[in-house]
């Protein structure tokens, strides 16, 4: 009985780390369902230094609560995603939602990649993905349906998104 008593304090040692690894102590909601449907009404107003944290214990970097996306609300016409050649490197092909689990298999918010499709994450949103394991977290990705040209990746393992363009396979 000691040994097997021993043996689950070492498994519940060992599980430490990632239990503290995510915001209060648990792990972040479950993947949306779907992505961001077209913003309709009045856009927040972009800002340098807004505060996305919603609630206490929310990250504040764009974030999704439940099915809701915390930030994605600046409307079409922000300039911080505007392309001038919206889809130049082609469409992203390798599957959209949650049943397309990608993990990150190295780069940086300038270029990452994950089974041999190459990104690269909006100038904007570079302070957003500071905490990303670029090569190690799981993302999904999902269309944006206000942004002509960007995707928006979703890291599983913080419940944070970023925008990102598509460069290619």
């Amino acid at each position: 009985m000691k040994a097997y008593l021993g043996v689950l304090a070492a498994v519940l040692i060992a599980t430490l780390p990632a239990v503290a690894q995510h915001p209060g102590g648990g792990h972040p909601s479950a993947p949306p369902s779907h992505g961001p449907s077209a913003f309709h009404g009045t856009p927040h107003p972009p800002e340098e230094h807004r505060d996305y944290q919603d609630k206490p214990g929310h990250p504040n970097a764009p974030h999704v609560d439940g099915n809701k996306w915390v930030g994605h609300d600046t409307g079409r016409d922000d300039a911080h995603y505007h392309l001038d050649h919206p889809w130049e490197h082609g469409h992203f092909t390798g599957g959209f939602g949650p049943d397309h689990r990608w993990r990150l298999a190295g780069g940086g918010p300038g270029r990452f990649w994950f089974g041999g499709f190459y990104f690269s994450v909006a100038p904007y949103d570079v302070a957003f993905c500071d905490g990303w394991l670029w090569d190690s977290d799981d993302v999904i990705i999902y269309d944006d349906p206000d942004h002509p040209g960007w995707y928006l990746a979703y890291n599983v393992r913080l419940g944070t998104y970023v925008h990102v363009e598509y460069l290619g396979a």
